[in-house]
């Protein structure tokens, strides 16, 4: 048995004890952790350090390092985000229906824990956290498997929440980290049909799309963000430019930042040059169409390319458009059903594009920077799902639940 196959079912086998813990001890359990990484804060630090000094010795990006950077603030913000956590309502046990049949029978219909969640991610070791003890909350297990470049940071988190856990009524093997950085232990965990319930992928395109493709676990796809903001003609100027800069700097290391603005050639023609120099004041390479080269400067040619790419860096997409036909057109080319967001003052065109846009999450004169758990009130997020079955959009607990029918007779059978 490989140390995969063995971590995977030591989970399964905690899963039987955690699915049937009551709220108030998986909620014990979450403060013992959120303690744990405060009182651990500078073992924590020194092994994410490790993972930094590699990451600029193989040319990390800046951006990448921001994301993998862990700080004592932001060690205390993840260990407060534990105890939001506590402070969720519990889904496990909701009745979501019940009925009568006319024989007699009761039927409820249930939330229930999935079972064993496998996550798969990259260099963010927040999700670390974020992943157990949003798994642990729903009386689940998990395996996480993170990226290499996080690895010292991800093992010693888990060995303090797994110390943590060894004080509380969950056991510590509902929470395992698979550290083996080799491809060969992705491609174990999505093959363990009948150990591991559900796989969920967090990262980028060539990510998810390994896991997609390979998986015979049932997978949640989670998105890459190729994510649009269109400036329709009506739009409010000073409105526009803060929430497209919002949009790219204000962190565009993460899924739901803008990677391609859209601007009406109207509106382009009045108002694209100072947008423009907007983003070049804030570090951000812009790339463009013709018509938006010949309007603003320090602009270079954007590639077919260019549009299909999730950047994640200070790198933004400009394309002046006739009108929303042709934005419409181009997000459903080169949309990956993220967030998509428009900003007119017109109603009409915002009802089209809200009722068009096939996307996870639509906006009308919003950042799309706002697509996160935490922002929608769910507390920490496992992930925002791009696909359309059993949920979609940010993932907060409910999603990490399934459903049970509990069927109450008098003694009917069936003839």
């Amino acid at each position: 048995m490989s140390e995969v196959v063995a971590q995977a079912q030591a989970a399964k086998d905690a899963a039987a004890v955690i699915g049937g813990l009551p709220t108030e001890a998986k909620n014990e359990a979450l403060r013992k952790m959120a303690n744990a990484l405060v009182a651990n804060t500078g073992i924590i630090i020194a092994a994410n350090e490790e993972d930094l000094i590699r990451g600029r010795e193989q040319g990390t990006s800046p951006s990448l390092l921001d994301r993998l950077k862990l700080t004592e603030d932001r060690i205390a913000a993840i260990a407060e985000g534990v105890l939001q956590i506590v402070d969720l309502k519990d889904p496990v046990g909701d009745l979501l229906e019940e009925f009568h049949r006319p024989n007699g029978l009761r039927i409820e219909k249930l939330r229930v824990p999935l079972g064993v969640i496998g996550i798969i991610y990259e260099a963010r070791p927040n999700v670390t956290v974020d992943a157990a003890a949003l798994c642990l909350k729903t009386g689940n297990s998990v395996v996480l498997r993170g990226g290499s470049a996080a690895l010292s940071s991800n093992r010693s988190i888990v060995r303090v929440l797994r110390e943590a856990l060894a004080g509380s009524d969950i056991p510590p093997d509902a929470l395992q980290l698979i550290e083996d950085p080799g491809r060969g232990s992705v491609d174990q965990m999505l093959k363990l049909n009948g150990l591991i319930d559900v796989i969920i992928p967090r990262g980028g395109a060539s990510l998810i799309q390994t896991v997609v493709q390979n998986a015979t676990v049932p997978v949640i796809e989670t998105g890459a963000g190729i994510c649009h903001t269109y400036i329709d003609n009506t739009a409010d100027p000073a409105m526009a430019e803060a929430i497209a800069l919002n949009a790219k700097v204000q962190r565009p290391s993460v899924c739901n930042s803008m990677e391609t603005l859209l601007v009406q050639e109207a509106f382009a023609g009045r108002h694209l040059s100072s947008i423009a120099s907007a983003f070049r004041e804030a570090g951000v390479e812009l790339r463009g169409c013709e018509r938006t080269r010949e309007l603003a400067d320090g602009v270079i040619p954007a590639t077919e390319q260019d549009y299909a790419t999730e950047y994640n860096d200070y790198i933004l997409n400009i394309k002046v458009v006739d009108g929303l036909d042709e934005a419409l057109s181009h997000i459903r080319r080169f949309g990956t059903q993220h967030s998509e967001c428009i900003v007119t003052e017109t109603q009409s065109s915002a009802d089209r594009f809200l009722r068009e846009v096939d996307a996870a999450a639509v906006y009308h004169n919003a950042s799309t920077r706002f697509t996160d758990g935490f922002e929608f009130g769910f507390g920490a997020e496992i992930g925002i799902s791009t696909q359309k079955l059993h949920a979609r959009g940010p993932m907060g607990l409910p999603a990490l639940t399934s459903t049970k029918y509990r069927i109450v007779g008098t003694g009917q059978i069936r003839t």
